[in-house]
């Protein structure tokens, strides 16, 4: 039966088989790994990951979704459907604690907020394939200087190295959206690339320098780190955020 697909889930499903074949080389599954998949929807990669003799591990939110994959992987040993919201879910109980590789076409509705729970999760992770808007993969991917140098950029470069794939056109899904995708890779760093002692205080700190991103340092991160200490550390006070790379946003939270 075709299922309608449901705008409060994001869903676009993945249709071309050129695509999924490219994706499928991408991962280069192999039996016995542990790969989550989030979102499989209609099954598109999960077929062929299953076929692999991965072990697979199936997050979906949509209920009638969620019985069809059940129903469809019944006599695969190596599929579990687990019903819920990716946002919350605890990727350690799922794999018993255990290493494992995460997959999916990443709803993109909420896919900023799914990164930044998944980059929790690094330390457990081999590595990452998503599908998300390409904008948001620009912005993974971006270097100090632009626009779309940011929150997400700094956070996904501290945890991982971010590498775009390829773009994937509208017309590869059904229903078709209204956007560019793109394929991208993640793959958490053995350490840290700079020290950060306290995450919370860090992303606090991102998150107030970036809030508005025309304010310079001195503005943006009033009552946080003087101006006097910024230039003692050779930061400009004077210098807007989107001109600041990793290290210098760690030193600052050092200074916090």
């Amino acid at each position: 039966m075709r299922h309608q697909a449901r705008k409060r889930f994001g869903q676009n499903f993945l249709t071309d088989p050129g695509v999924i074949g490219r994706i499928i080389d991408a991962i280069s599954p192999v039996p016995g790994q542990r790969i989550v998949e989030i979102g499989p929807g209609l099954a598109a990669l999960t077929r062929q990951l299953a076929d692999s003799g991965a072990q697979l591990h199936l997050v979906e939110i949509d209920r009638d979704l969620a019985a069809r994959l059940r129903d469809e992987f019944a006599a695969r040993d190596n599929v579990t459907v687990h019903e819920g919201d990716a946002l919350s879910m605890d990727f350690g109980t799922i794999t018993a604690g255990k290493r494992f590789r995460l997959v999916g076409n990443l709803p993109y509705n909420i896919s900023t907020p799914l990164l930044f729970h998944v980059l929790a999760w690094s330390a457990s992770i081999v590595d990452m394939h998503f599908m998300l808007q390409k904008e948001v993969v620009n912005r993974m991917a971006a270097a100090p200087g632009g626009k779309t140098w940011g929150r997400l950029s700094i956070m996904c470069q501290y945890h991982c190295s971010v590498a775009p794939l390829f773009d994937v056109p509208p017309e590869a899904f059904d229903p078709a959206p209204r956007v560019q995708s793109a394929i991208v890779r993640l793959r958490p760093h053995a350490a840290p690339p700079v020290d950060i002692a306290d995450m919370k205080a860090f992303e606090r700190l991102l998150s107030k320098a970036f809030s508005q991103r025309r304010k310079t340092l001195r503005n943006s991160l009033r009552g946080i780190v003087a101006a006097d200490d910024m230039e003692a550390a050779g930061i400009d006070p004077g210098a807007r955020p989107e001109t600041l790379d990793l290290a210098a946003f760690a030193q600052l939270a050092r200074l916090a």
